[in-house]
């Protein structure tokens, strides 16, 4: 049985994923708790004591706000981290898998992005994650870079969590509508994952849903599975200023995937379906035990 290593599995898509792939593969999870990414000896040393045939690395730091006040944070781990992660994998002859984002872009391009599209982030986080890109593509051959979006999973927070959490306590949402994406669920990313470990199709990928919509469409689909009546005011990025620009289009296209026959991201409401049913199916379990 190969051994996975997986890098932040204790967030958001480090957990689902070690959720996803255990039993198929040895897992090992590990966090900060085991090493510390942004320490090249410590991370040495533990990659050569596991000795993993895959690592797959997740660790980040995903705050976007917070990169654009903690840049030198925001380098450190997910520049410098992944370069010292994928420094042991090349040490230890490991395939190894990032995933990086769609903040690579600037949201400008009127339809969805390719993979041979120019990268221009605009934001701390974006263009962090994109050096990261690099230093694995330096470092490792065997290596497959995963752009994902708008995610969302059974651990840490999202939008989708968000969403209900406000339902329960405001009478009306405000919700962006003029920012489009795809919603991608972790299982779904976990499942692509499984598939194109069994190959050597090594490169750069596109890997969200098929489809997009507003936040506001997403905000409406998520009230609608909850069958929550709750109004939704679509309201304009100029209305909710942030710290970092976010990109107007999100939209990523699977091209890469899509021509080698390896794509299996399917719609993105089939799938909130099926996340938001797993939820209820979980909490209905919970609550019985």
């Amino acid at each position: 049985m190969r051994t996975l290593l997986v890098t932040g599995a204790r967030g958001q898509l480090g957990s689902d994923l070690v959720r996803s792939l255990t039993g198929e593969y040895k897992v090992v999870p590990a966090d900060i708790a085991e090493f510390d990414i942004a320490n090249l000896e410590a991370t040495l040393q533990y990659v050569h004591h596991v000795k993993p045939d895959v690592l797959i690395h997740c660790a980040a730091f995903t705050a976007v706000d917070a990169c654009e006040a903690e840049q030198a944070r925001a380098y450190l781990i997910n520049a410098m981290g992944t370069r010292n992660v994928a420094v042991a994998a090349r040490k230890v002859d490991a395939r190894l898998v990032y995933f990086s984002t769609d903040y690579v872009f600037d949201g400008e391009k009127p339809g969805p992005y390719c993979e041979y599209d120019q990268p221009n982030p605009l934001t701390v986080y974006g263009k962090s994650k994109l050096m990261g890109e690099a230093f694995v593509a330096q470092q490792v051959h065997a290596h497959f870079i995963l752009r994902i979006a708008w995610l969302y999973g059974h651990s840490g927070a999202n939008f989708v969590k968000t969403i209900l959490r406000l339902a329960r306590t405001d009478r009306e949402l405000r919700v962006v509508h003029d920012q489009f994406g795809t919603p991608t669920w972790t299982v779904d990313v976990a499942r692509q994952l499984r598939q194109m470990l069994e190959t050597e199709a090594y490169g750069t990928y596109h890997a969200t849903a098929q489809g997009s919509c507003s936040w506001f469409e997403f905000a409406k689909a998520i009230l609608e599975e909850a069958n929550l009546d709750v109004p939704v005011v679509p309201v304009t990025t100029e209305e909710f200023p942030r710290p970092a620009p976010r990109p107007k289009n999100s939209v990523l296209d699977n091209l890469l995937l899509r021509i080698q026959g390896l794509d299996l991201m399917p719609p993105w409401r089939e799938s909130l379906s099926k996340s938001m049913a797993q939820t209820r199916r979980d909490e209905e379990e919970a609550h019985r035990e």
